[in-house]
């Protein structure tokens, strides 16, 4: 091909392929942001209509106690108590198992043992949340009743299930952080003298305490949404619980047991949307600080 002044100026194949890359990303990401802008938004005015419209005072709404939308009380303090009591628990209980079982596949375990053991953990976190909600109905709920009486049904059931759930993420997500751990640190504790524990306990732990903590953290924050497995386990009776054993109600099981049985408009419907806002709120905190985790560890 002859060579012009045209040729040597004008834009090649490449230069034009990644213009129109850059073109259809930023279409695709304009749409999403417009998608979650609209989303917030709408939740958001829903939301604030039972304490505009409806003129439901913030703070009686947030420390009430006393739930029935029906004959205009609206306390959301036992779903809110419950959802955080649960979710807490649930992950206060996982983050050391999860830790203890990450560090004997990265750490201890033979190759071969760890090529079996981690595809079993990848399936587990993709079982769908229904699956253990089933299982807890089924055989968690029966041994409780069985071990303490009552019904079984309960927060106690509801922190297994979520243990459950929670506890093949958190692995998976420890797993990564521990791998990403440079192997010259313990080839440097090693030579240094140092055992496996230490090195463990000293370098490695320390080393991706960043990425453990926000394993733990999305751990909750997954918790924290769940709806339909929670459901099924808890007995979802909106008072405060008085113990482990009682049933109890989350943010998510009153919304979901309550969105389809309310007329839309009216101040029973406005008092989900705003558990729904409230909801929205907590998985935002909880966000903030899986990317504060990640700040702190750079």
């Amino acid at each position: 091909m002859k060579l012009t002044a045209h040729n040597l100026t004008a834009p090649s194949k490449e230069s034009k392929e990644e213009v129109r890359g850059r073109w259809l990303a930023g279409i695709a990401i304009t749409i999403i942001g417009m998608l979650v802008a609209v989303m917030l938004l709408f939740l958001t005015f829903q939301g604030l209509a039972l304490f505009i419209d409806n003129k439901v005072n913030v703070i009686d709404f947030i420390t009430g106690t006393d739930w029935d939308p029906g004959h205009g009380h609206f306390g959301a303090l036992p779903m809110i108590a419950t959802s955080l009591t649960i979710t807490f628990v649930a992950g206060l209980i996982s983050l050391p198992l999860a830790l203890m079982v990450a560090l004997a596949i990265t750490e201890i375990l033979p190759n071969g043992v760890r090529k079996f053991i981690q595809p079993l953990i990848e399936l587990l976190v993709g079982i769908p949340s229904v699956i253990y909600g089933f299982v807890g109905l089924t055989v968690i709920v029966p041994f409780l009743r069985s071990l303490f009486g009552g019904t079984g049904f309960g927060m106690a059931a509801a922190v297994i299930v979520l243990f459950a759930m929670i506890m093949p993420t958190m692995i998976s997500m420890t797993i990564d952080t521990l791998e990403a751990v440079p192997n010259t640190y313990r080839m440097g504790s090693a030579g240094l003298g140092a055992t496996r524990w230490q090195t463990i306990a000293k370098i490695i732990i320390p080393s991706a305490k960043s990425g453990i903590l926000t394993a733990m953290i999305f751990g909750m924050t997954r918790a924290f949404g769940e709806a339909l497995a929670v459901q099924m386990v808890i007995g979802n009776t909106a008072m405060m619980p008085g113990n482990f054993m009682q049933s109890a109600a989350t943010l998510t099981s009153v919304l979901t047991t309550g969105i389809g049985n309310t007329i839309m408009g009216t101040a029973a419907n406005n008092a989900l949307w705003s558990l729904a806002l409230i909801l929205l709120i907590m998985s935002l905190i909880f966000n903030i600080l899986i990317h504060l985790a990640q700040r702190k560890g750079r």
